[in-house]
């Protein structure tokens, strides 16, 4: 037989679905931080042998 009242399980569910869904945003922010840097970085690296210097 069906089991009567409320759905079984549905509000965990949400919960961990949305636990979830940050910490996949939390990555790919993160991902997304680090190659900006990196971009920068190399920027600033690419200028300085641009201009003679070997400093970074």
């Amino acid at each position: 037989m069906a089991k009567t009242g409320r759905d079984k399980n549905t509000k965990n569910k949400a919960k961990h679905s949305r636990l979830v869904d940050q910490k996949k945003n939390k990555k790919r922010k993160e991902a997304e931080l680090r190659k900006e840097r990196l971009k920068a970085l190399k920027q600033k690296i690419k200028e300085s042998k641009d201009d003679g210097n070997d400093e970074v």
